[in-house]
């Protein structure tokens, strides 16, 4: 995906499931700052890794008002 940082992204966690797979909780700005990073690089990204031939789905996403981040604030709230 590069060397740059995602614009937008906050942070980013990779956290094993007790099953033994992977979870993924990103915290963006925006949700319209998380549609322009999976339009302009993570897709891009995801279908070299498969070779073009990335799953016909994308993973179930879930949207949550996050309030706040303990240190980092979050712009809009008080």
């Amino acid at each position: 995906m590069g060397d740059e940082p995602l614009a937008g992204l906050i942070v980013h966690l990779c956290v094993r499931r007790e099953d033994g797979g992977l979870r993924y909780i990103d915290v963006w700005e925006s949700e319209e700052a998380c549609t322009r990073a999976f339009d302009n690089r993570i897709h891009h990204a995801v279908d070299a890794a498969f070779g073009g031939r990335r799953p016909s789905t994308e993973p179930e996403s879930h949207v949550l008002d996050v309030l706040d981040i303990t240190g980092i604030p979050v712009a809009g709230r008080a």
